[in-house]
């Protein structure tokens, strides 16, 4: 099969993310002597400086990790919850009936910080300054630029020059939108970091206790103290066309850390794949696996009507059950036994015909879940009026502003495994802070504000996160981690790629090359929560026919760019041998190793 690059081979390791700038940084790392840990944490930190648009130090992660010593398989949740003063009655005082998709009423504890910090603390061997020392050269030197910077940073320029000046202080430099390929710093953030990074020192210990000390300046510090200043003092201008001053506090920081939980688990041919609980998206992939157990996927062509649909059907199933059952489990009992047993899903694989499903079908479980009111949703969908930076599709049409995901996944000489999704706090989500240098994230709008929904605001829990890192274990052994950006596309994209892993015997680099699809049939997760009934998206790469076959079955094709589906990146170790894959599409994502 055609692959646009080589699948990275090598035994000494292999960092796979979302921008070669930080895959060169993890890569770093390694040939250092950190382990995967400490190259996963340098990586995403300069992320904030190569993809400003798609995350930064306000925004919040999951992430995934095998250490080999303990051959323990942990989830990081660096999820933050809801504000104290969240309330459904707060957002009602103000006229609204769903959070906003930017502006500062939108934000929940940043959480990003304090789990790419625990981990490092709990599992890497290098100090933080050494670990620091990329992200910080790009911030005050610069980092080179790609166009998707500079065109998201145009579809928000009047806001933020009206509106969002602080923003435009860092992002329109003199006053001058930037241009692809030149060098944008970020001093506000460089200075953070090293004032971190002094207080640390300050504080004396050894390297474990210098970063607790790191972690308390963030949320009980400085950094706490700017944050709750600037959201009580400064009103900023939202989608609703109004300025709101923020609903975030510094006591709202210091009663948050990142934890660690036990990832959920489901065999599928032959393996062992791990996600997170229904905080996350992370179950929605794992239903749809046991919905595609129950059928032949190798009698199918891979690219082909047939697997299109039956991958397309499952996925509005498992991903109905989301919008009716996820949501945070230390606030709302979820059935994740029964969703994920095969009495439930051999029952709801029934559901699935020859022709595409325009309704919305979550299953039912007896004292469990709630009502979806898909019919809002739909009419969300058919508003084509939208505000520039809000959502978080990767493929945006109607919000060419939307926000993003990056995605980092490596794996050291012992076998040491990391898999993490960060995102949020990303350039357009809110203004900048100015003593800070970075955005608030704006993950409070995947709440509801109706009663007796899984994902009903209530103050300090956890938003049903779209975000979804990935690991497989193979015969017992750590074997892969893979993940992707795109909000409600990425446990679709996750599926399509792991089942021609899997059923079809294409290596990493074929299976993210090969032309993809996802769908917009559920409710989205983001503000306005559009739902299109029966909307397919594909790759213009797929056959003519193969278009006009799931038009037939009464798909609402819409056939995109050549290579415009997912931002995939993966890992794998097998018999000694490390391999690694990353997306070529919108030419940022690199795999590097030996």
């Amino acid at each position: 099969m055609f692959t646009t690059r080589p699948e990275i081979l090598g035994t000494f390791g292999v960092v796979s993310t979302t921008h070669w700038l930080a895959s060169a940084a993890g890569m770093a790392m390694l040939e250092k002597g950190g382990n995967a840990f400490d190259a996963a944490v340098a990586a995403g930190f300069v992320l904030h400086l190569a993809e400003p648009h798609l995350n930064g130090p306000g925004g919040d992660m999951p992430v995934l990790i095998h250490h080999r010593g303990s051959d323990a398989y942990k989830m990081i949740c660096g999820q933050g919850v809801a504000p104290a003063g969240a309330s459904i009655d707060y957002f009602k005082s103000l006229g609204l009936d769903m959070v906003p998709g930017n502006g500062l009423l939108a934000t929940v504890v940043p959480g990003a910080f304090d789990a790419w910090l625990l981990m490092l603390r709990d599992y890497g061997t290098m100090p933080l300054d050494e670990i620091w020392a990329p992200a910080i050269s790009y911030a005050e030197k610069g980092a080179p630029i790609v166009s998707r910077v500079c065109d998201t940073i145009s579809t928000v320029e009047e806001m933020f020059r009206d509106h969002w000046t602080s923003s435009a202080a860092v992002y329109l430099p003199g006053g001058k939108m930037p241009k692809p390929g030149t060098l944008l710093g970020n001093a506000g953030i460089a200075k953070t970091w090293r004032r971190i990074l002094d207080e640390a020192k300050a504080a004396g210990g050894n390297r474990e206790a210098q970063i607790d000390a790191a972690r308390n300046t963030f949320y009980e510090g400085f950094v706490a103290e700017e944050i709750d200043k600037f959201c009580r003092e400064t009103a900023a201008m939202d989608v609703t066309g109004e300025a709101h001053t923020g609903i975030l506090t510094g006591d709202d920081m210091a009663r948050w850390r990142a934890s660690y939980e036990d990832p959920l688990r489901y065999d599928f041919r032959g393996v062992t794949v791990l996600k997170g609980g229904p905080w996350s998206q992370g179950p929605v992939m794992l239903q749809q696996l046991a919905l595609l157990s129950g059928f032949d996927l190798e009698s199918m062509d891979p690219n082909g009507p047939e697997f299109v649909h039956i991958v397309t059907e499952t996925a509005k199933l498992a991903f109905a059950d989301r919008e009716a059952f996820y949501g945070d489990p230390d606030h709302v009992e979820v059935p994740v036994e029964t969703l994920l047993s095969d009495a439930y899903n051999d029952e709801r694989r029934k559901l699935v015909g020859s022709d595409a499903s325009l309704d919305l079908r979550p299953g039912e479980i007896e004292g469990y879940g709630a009502e979806v009111d898909y019919e809002r949703s739909v009419r969300a969908g058919q508003d084509t009026s939208a505000a520039a930076g809000i959502g978080e599709p990767t493929v945006g049409r109607e919000i060419p502003a939307t926000g993003d995901t990056c995605h980092v996944d490596v794996i050291d000489k012992d076998g040491n495994m990391v898999s993490a999704t960060p995102s949020g706090g990303w350039l357009q989500s809110s203004p900048v802070i100015p003593e800070l240098g970075f955005s608030l994230n704006s993950r409070c709008q995947m709440f509801w504000l109706e009663e007796g929904k899984p994902a009903t605001l209530v103050p300090g829990k956890r938003p049903r996160s779209t975000l979804s890192p990935s690991m497989v274990i193979r015969d017992g052994k750590p074997y892969m981690s893979y993940g992707t950006p795109g909000g409600d596309q990425q446990d679709q994209w996750q599926a399509i790629f792991l089942t021609r892993h899997l059923a079809y015997g294409m290596n990493l680099q074929e299976s993210i090359d090969a032309p993809s699809f996802h769908n917009e049939h559920f409710p989205g997760s983001f503000y306005p929560r559009a739902a299109m009934p029966g909307r397919l998206v594909v790759e213009g790469r797929f056959d003519p026919s193969t278009v006009s076959n799931l038009e037939a079955r009464g798909h609402r094709v819409e056939v995109g760019e050549d290579w415009s589906e997912g931002r995939l990146t993966a890992a794998s170790q097998e018999d000694g041998l490390l391999k690694a894959g990353a997306n070529p599409r919108g030419m940022q994502g690199y795999a590097v190793g030996r």
